[in-house]
């Protein structure tokens, strides 16, 4: 079982992921469901070591047996001469190897092309402040964060510098110079690269994720140092974006991370990307922009008012989930069946449409 085969029909099915496990027949993600392929027979474990081999140098692989786990990404080459991108990670489960691999479009699209809201591009305007892309594994976040880099790509002439685990989106250097640091390769951790890039002159500043207290605390200090700082955090909504990052820290601190807080966020945009009936996903989106009211009820701890700033301020370009998830209903996109079970709050989606 050649790995270069099953990236080829990865390609061909436009697979988001694609899993290998030792003993089971390879599984392809396509519209956010997991099939297994009937055209491949059970992996084995020779087939799996032989994966291995062809997707990691041996440091690599090294690391990962040490280490029981390896992140990673590399760009395939089909026999037609077409590039794809993917990222992956292996790893041990009942003592038997699994990889997963998910595919990364080699051309960056635009915030337009992602359907996302308009009002995003403001950011790529901005020169400091904390600005946060949150939501599940694998609903579009990395995507949205290149559009966002991308434009401040072809319309700035600044430095960037993205520091990740791992490298996912390739950006050649256009108006800007782009760093991109590997972290495990390039960097020791995310913490680290983050104080030493305040000595690297940088402009803006891509985190793939915001994982422990040193590496919010010095994001912190990149924003308000006067960089433009974009990261990722693995939650729901806007408020609870605001919560985690300020929970990340001991009690007796947390005030005055409120205060640094309320200072330079600048926006968080919540993202899932839904299943529609026929094929395809299409995203929907909460956005909250930093205004006077915001910035006050998170220096005072009332995160739980935030929902209510968001609702009152679609003028300047916030909304909901629920809010979204209408527009699509309304508009014929998608069930309300389907709206109901990704809205947050499932009566407030009922209540906007239904009154």
């Amino acid at each position: 079982m050649r790995i270069d085969d099953l990236l080829a029909r990865a390609g061909e099915l436009g697979a988001s992921d694609l899993h290998l496990s030792e003993g089971i027949k390879p599984g392809f993600r396509v519209d956010g469901i997991i099939t297994m392929h009937p055209d491949y027979s059970h992996i084995t474990a020779e087939d799996m070591e032989g994966v291995l081999e062809s997707l990691l140098m041996p440091p690599e692989i090294a690391r990962f047996k040490k280490n029981k786990e390896h992140d990673f990404s590399f760009t395939y080459r089909s026999p037609a001469g077409e590039e794809a991108r993917f990222r992956g990670n292996v790893y041990y489960e009942s003592g038997r190897m699994g990889i997963a691999l998910r595919q990364i479009p080699i051309r960056i699209r635009t915030l337009e092309e992602l359907n996302l809201p308009s009002v995003l591009s403001q950011i790529a305007e901005l020169r400091r402040g904390l600005f946060l892309v949150t939501g599940p594994t694998g609903h579009g976040k990395s995507s949205t964060l290149a559009a966002l880099i991308q434009m401040i790509n072809e319309t700035r002439r600044e430095h960037i510098i993205t520091i990740e685990d791992p490298i996912e989106y390739i950006f050649k250097s256009k108006e800007c110079i782009v760093h991109q640091r590997h972290v495990g390769i390039d960097t020791d951790n995310f913490a680290e690269a983050l104080k030493r890039a305040l000595r690297q002159d940088p402009d803006v500043i891509l985190i793939g994720e915001m994982r422990d207290l040193e590496t919010v605390a010095a994001a912190i200090t990149a924003a308000e140092t006067g960089h433009l700082v974009l990261a990722t955090l693995h939650t729901q909504d806007a408020a609870q974006s605001i919560d985690r990052i300020i929970d990340v820290f001991p009690p007796h601190q947390q005030q005055q991370i409120r205060i640094q807080l309320a200072s330079i966020i600048v926006g968080v945009c919540s993202q899932q990307l839904i299943p529609l009936p026929d094929s395809g996903r299409i995203v929907a989106t909460e956005i909250l922009l930093a205004n006077p009211a915001v910035r006050n009820c998170i220096k005072e701890g009332k995160t739980n008012q935030i929902k209510t700033l968001i609702q009152t301020g679609t003028n300047i370009g916030m909304r909901t989930m629920e809010q979204s998830l209408s527009d699509l209903v309304k508009g014929g996109v998608m069930p309300f069946e389907t709206a109901m079970t990704y809205a947050y709050d499932p009566k407030d989606l009922q209540r906007i449409l239904y009154g």
